[in-house]
């Protein structure tokens, strides 16, 4: 039987809105699903950005793509940093051709699908191309992030907005990039005290279809105004479970493989922090994100049930990313079992730089994104994992009707660390 749009958005209101403590003097009002929006009478800013406030972080948030535009957290100095990448006005989210997927929600499946297909109970799929065209496929030999228009290429509604939270809704109807069934989601996004949390939650209403959301967000810790780089390879990263990763071909499709990051290795980053660009001298790197690409874009396996059942809340965090030039450090907790990594070796100088960020008027630092200049994280699931049914990842990618939804949680979580070099001495972040 098929599931009612408004039942879904009642489940989703109940458990992951009103289930939050009322901030005193906040009052919800509304419904989610229909043409109110609940909360606050307050619109899009001059800009088109819905703003948000915690305790010591401000952000704002558009419904293109239910993208993160602007995150605002002070430094070690007391300076204000804006440690995402976005554009100034949202108009130009949706008319820029590059289309870098700014802080938005990729769907209805993150990352590469294999040959742009897939089997469920026998029958083959295919859905739309968008990357590596060659001759034979010129529309592309893999679809990334969701086909050509994939969630976050598009308008989302916003069905609640209040001083720390904002609610996004978007139907996905059967058929669309190929994909099987309707899907109906609700990403929430609210801010605490210097925390960043959110809830992605997606109901496969009419038939079974593969579902794996994720955040594609580009940080710089120091909002871009390192005097000493213009690059994000000073950022120390640290990842305590991610002892394995997946291996992909040269084009970035999984080819089955578990690789071992073995201590010490190009791609250890659990044995200790260490600097994003700490073996970018190392000639072994090439390659490692793709062909003829030095860096990482690579997916890391959270493994933390070694230890048996845990809370993802306590257990953790997956990943620490922290700027030692501006102190500002971000842990990240997750439900996920899989964290990507990207180091933006695809950025070339053509991006601008937001209002916020950068350095103004300084000879030789152009108000661009540089190559490096940032890295992306995305608590995900395996990637590519609906064609590798070795992997076991049926239960948490493929959704039908009467299942449980698909839902990701994580906490990005801020400090202020103000140790000039990381723990482990320099080099280490």
């Amino acid at each position: 039987m098929r599931t009612s749009s408004a039942a879904l958005a009642a489940f989703f209101w109940s458990s992951s809105i009103l289930a939050r403590p009322q901030i005193p003097g906040q009052t919800l009002t509304g419904t989610a699903g229909n043409t109110t929006i609940a909360g606050s009478s307050a619109g899009p800013d001059s800009n088109g950005k819905y703003v948000i406030e915690g305790v010591g972080i401000r952000a704002t948030f558009i419904p293109y793509g239910a993208s993160i535009s602007n995150l605002f957290i002070n430094d070690t100095s007391g300076v204000e940093r804006d440690v995402v990448t976005g554009f100034d006005n949202a108009s130009y989210y949706g008319i820029d051709r590059q289309h870098p997927h700014f802080g938005g929600v990729p769907g209805r499946y993150a990352n590469r699908i294999k040959n742009s297909s897939f089997v469920i109970d026998g029958k083959t799929y295919h859905v739309l191309p968008n990357e590596n065209p060659t001759k034979a496929a010129p529309a592309g030999a893999d679809t990334l992030h969701g086909g050509p228009d994939g969630w976050d290429w598009r308008n989302w509604t916003v069905v609640a907005h209040t001083r720390d939270s904002i609610t996004f809704s978007l139907t996905d109807p059967d058929g669309d990039q190929g994909f099987p069934g309707e899907v109906v989601s609700y990403v929430t996004y609210s801010l605490g005290h210097m925390t960043w949390d959110f809830k992605m939650v997606a109901l496969a209403t009419t038939k079974k279809t593969p579902i794996m959301l994720s955040s594609h967000t580009y940080w710089n810790l120091d909002g871009f105004a390192n005097t000493e780089t213009a690059t994000a390879l000073n950022h120390s990263l640290w990842m305590p479970y991610a002892g394995q990763r997946v291996g992909t071909d040269n084009i970035l499709i999984p080819t089955g493989d578990i690789l071992s990051n073995q201590q010490y290795s190009l791609n250890d980053f659990w044995s200790s922090p260490k600097q994003i660009g700490a073996n970018f001298s190392n000639p072994d790197l090439l390659g490692n994100c793709g062909f003829n690409c030095t860096g990482y874009d690579t997916c890391y396996l959270t493994d933390r049930a070694a230890d048996g059942p845990y809370d993802w809340r306590e257990k953790g965090p997956v990943a620490r990313l922290r700027s030692a030039w501006s102190g500002i450090q971000v842990d990240v907790f997750t439900d996920q079992d899989a964290f990507q990594v990207y180091s933006c070796g695809g950025q070339n100088g053509s991006m601008a730089l937001k209002s916020t960020q950068g350095l103004h008027g300084v000879e030789g630092r152009e108000r661009t994104i540089q190559q490096y200049g940032c890295v992306v994280m995305e608590v995900e699931d395996w990637i590519d994992g609906i064609n590798q049914p070795e992997w076991g990842r049926g239960k948490k990618q493929i959704f039908g009707p009467g299942d449980e939804p698909y839902v990701l949680q994580a906490s990005y979580r801020f400090s202020l660390n103000g140790t000039a070099v990381g723990l482990n001495g320099p080099g280490s972040g």
